[in-house]
């Protein structure tokens, strides 16, 4: 009986769902995180008659048919990336995007990375790098003596060295955004890597050209709505116990069969 592999596939598919679900719930306090949502197809069909058959030598066609469905299938999870809310935490190397773009990452292995994650330190040298230290490009390094570091709503990082009495420009940070952000894969610790269905970095000043501006001191919170990830889980849940069911009526229906035979 289709009956049992059709509500097997939509438990799979809702189990799924919940994996997506719980992994959202989860990340509810990571810094810069963009929540997923699971996309659905169905399955293909099985064509007993088909819709415009002929059903006479007079031209006589069937208005519609009969089509059996094979289930249905995870099509993507792709991220929502819509704003996160912005918090301040009084620390003056934490920086927040509000608006579109990512911070360029340096990876040990030569490889470009982008982030939301504005949680920033200073390494020994004194580059600026995420708690990670990967270094943020385009490769800022922070004296010693410097005091008072400002960064500015167009990312130049501004500070007092020495006994100077005027603040020196250290650098300026970049960002970047991309024609399809929801095309990025996922590396872990809050990193996304380009590819071609992102398509290429766009490098640009933050603040100007529709790039996202900066806002120091304070950091983005993940875009996780807390009561529709809920609502969202008791759906699944509820569309897991009915597939369920399914399995439970076609087998009860296939031993009354049985029986009869």
């Amino acid at each position: 009986m289709k009956a049992l592999h059709i509500a097997a596939s939509g438990m799979m598919a809702q189990e799924l769902n919940v994996e997506v679900i719980s992994n959202n719930i989860a990340n509810m306090r990571t810094t810069g995180f963009k929540r997923q949502r699971a996309d659905f197809q169905d399955l293909l069909y099985e064509n007993l008659r088909r819709p415009g058959a002929s059903t006479s030598d007079t031209g006589t066609i069937v208005p519609t048919g009969i089509e059996i469905g094979g289930g249905v299938k995870t099509a993507a999870t792709p991220r929502v990336m819509s704003q996160g809310n912005i918090i301040m935490t009084e620390k003056e190397l934490d920086v927040a995007i509000r608006g579109e773009g990512f911070f360029r990452v340096r990876l040990p292995d030569g490889r470009t990375a982008y982030s939301r994650d504005g949680s920033f330190e200073r390494d020994a040298l004194g580059q600026l790098v995420t708690v990670d230290g990967y270094v943020i490009e385009p490769g800022i390094t922070i004296p010693d003596d410097a005091r008072g570091i400002a960064i500015n709503s167009e990312g130049l990082i501004q500070a007092f060295v020495s006994t100077d009495t005027d603040p020196v420009d250290l650098g300026t940070i970049d960002l970047v955004r991309f024609v399809n952000p929801a095309g990025l894969e996922s590396m872990g610790d809050n990193l996304y890597l380009e590819t071609p269905s992102s398509g290429p970095e766009q490098v640009g000043t933050p603040g100007l050209d529709g790039y996202g501006m900066l806002q120091q001191g304070y950091l983005e919170q993940a875009n996780v709505n807390p009561v529709s990830e809920i609502s969202d889980l008791i759906a699944a849940q509820r569309a897991y116990e009915m597939n369920s069911r399914v399995i439970t009526a076609a087998d009860e229906m296939m031993s009354s069969t049985a029986s009869i035979r």
